[in-house]
């Protein structure tokens, strides 16, 4: 069997058991009457106690986010050498094209899932989904570091995909937690762990991968390590995921108000109360919101638009993601780097370092001058110039390259997060509270779609464009920086008017 049944097993119960055990468990917290007044809506209770920076908050939705995008592409940096352990490609320049499959299998499971996993978190809260998420991350990641053939590794990781709908409720989760003026710090907080989640899974997994052959005074070739050398870096990620499953179980609070309908108004009614309103003022006031919030999702063009800038963007990112660490990896007779895992690590560590000190400090600052709009076409400007200069960076060696290369990979994972961060704060604008977590679903379905795209369709452009070094129109790695340019232009264009609205 090309999979471990005694494994695989075991893991499917548990997790089904674990679904049954939340499920019973906030729905027997409902209760059928609730007053104004009263602190049975967990987000407003806490918003109103909330005093200056909401340092906790941040920090736990920060651990939360990166806990999941950690595996997402811990793998890129070593899936070359994996593929290629697994003697499924024929020829040195086709490994691309199956690592693509195994790095877009993650992103097609979501897709299949991520609005199921929006509609749970409406109807049963947020904190369930996330619990669930980090859960998956232990079983799966860690069955993904022990796979020994391609077909092992694809079904690991889209049943990882599949049961990780983590990224669209706590995107919700973080607008319902943090007062007005803090929403953008706390939207900024999740795209931040989510980019460098993104970056410190690859440099991990170029730092851990084969550590029999880099650290043999520590792992030897017969250890498990040496028989499985992918799988210290998934161990690493998957302990870490139970921690915050254990954390985020017993501290971190709901958000979601989840009483029967005659009660889900009652903040708007204690707000027209505040505000002098009559009774009679006040139903009035609610009947008249009530067609808008029934209306249809699909119908709300400003949480459209944004969703399809989102996911052209999306697809740029992740496409650029794994052709990074193939191109740094591959050889330079293919117009590559020749770089090793440690190399690609100590790159993507230093970029991670770089994104957390400029979304913590300066986009808040920018978002709130500028916009998230114009931030996001700036960004987008400035990415098409950077990657052009990528080709050319084979002419250097020994520290320039390491410098430029650094710099670049800095500037690039910062333009990048940037632009998502603005998405997401525009999705979250356009729709009710009460919306947000299928509205988070169907963006998570569709940017996991695009996303499934970007490392099969880099894969195989990747593959394709090492074949063609000697081409007259952009020969060899030039074509493939020069799509993904062709992208991010597209993403641009797509964020003035008629066709990107705010609500």
């Amino acid at each position: 069997m090309w999979m471990n049944r005694s494994l695989v097993g075991p893991a499917v119960v548990a997790v089904t058991f674990f679904t049954q055990h939340l499920k019973e468990k906030y729905k027997g917290g409902r209760k059928k009457h609730c007053k104004v007044g009263e602190n049975n809506w967990p987000a407003f209770g806490l918003k109103e106690t909330q005093h200056g920076l909401p340092i906790k908050e941040l920090v736990s939705i920060w651990i939360v986010v990166l806990c999941t995008a950690l595996p997402i592409s811990s793998l890129f940096p070593f899936l070359y050498f994996m593929i290629r352990d697994f003697k499924v490609a024929k020829t040195e320049e086709d490994v691309g094209y199956y690592a693509g499959y195994v790095g877009s299998s993650f992103m097609l499971g979501r897709a299949l899932t991520s609005v199921l996993w929006g509609m749970i978190a409406d109807r049963y809260g947020r904190k369930p989904v996330m619990i669930l998420g980090t859960a998956t991350v232990v079983i799966f990641n860690t069955l993904f570091g022990l796979s020994v053939n391609f077909w092992m590794a694809i079904s690991t990781r889209f049943l990882l995909g599949s049961l990780n709908g983590l990224l669209g409720p706590v995107k919700a989760y973080a607008s319902e937690i943090f007062r007005e003026e803090y929403q953008a710090l706390g939207i900024s907080a999740i795209s931040t762990s989510w980019g460098i989640g993104l970056i410190i899974g690859p440099a991990l997994g170029g730092f851990l991968a084969q550590p029999a052959d880099k650290y043999p005074a520590i792992f030897s070739k017969d250890s498990v390590f040496g028989r499985f050398p992918y799988f210290l870096p998934c161990l690493c990620i998957s302990l870490f995921a139970l921690v915050v499953t254990i954390a985020t179980f017993f501290w971190l609070p709901e958000t979601l108000h989840i009483h029967k309908k005659p009660c889900e108004d009652s903040v708007e009614a204690m707000e027209a109360v505040s505000r002098g309103s009559t009774e009679k003022e006040i139903a009035q006031d609610l009947e008249e919101r009530e067609p808008d919030s029934k209306k249809s999702l699909i119908k709300n063009w400003p949480l459209m638009s944004s969703i399809i800038v989102y996911c052209i963007f999306s697809l740029h990112d992740m496409a650029y993601t794994e052709i990074f660490s193939l191109w740094a990896e591959s050889p330079r007779k293919y117009g590559g780097l020749s770089y090793s895992t440690d190399n690609v690590g100590v790159v993507l560590a230093v970029s991670g370092l770089g994104l957390l000190v400029f979304q913590l400090s300066l986009y808040p600052v920018a978002e709130k001058v500028l916009g998230p709009i114009m931030v996001a076409r700036i960004c987008g400007v400035l990415s098409i110039p950077l990657l052009t200069c990528y080709p050319y960076m084979t002419l250097l060696t020994g520290f320039s390259l390491s410098l430029l290369l650094g710099c670049a990979s800095v500037m690039k994972n910062v333009l990048s997060v940037s632009i998502i961060t603005g998405t997401f704060i525009l999705q979250n604008k356009a729709v009710d509270q009460h919306q947000r977590g299928a509205a988070n679903g169907i963006a998570m379905t569709a940017m996991s779609l695009f996303k499934a795209a970007g490392p099969a369709g880099g894969g195989a452009i990747f593959s394709w464009a090492q074949k063609r070094q000697d081409a007259a129109f952009f020969p060899g790695d030039q074509m493939i920086f020069f799509i993904l340019n062709v992208i991010e232009a597209i993403g641009v264009l797509l964020t003035f008017k008629p066709f990107l609205a705010e609500r």
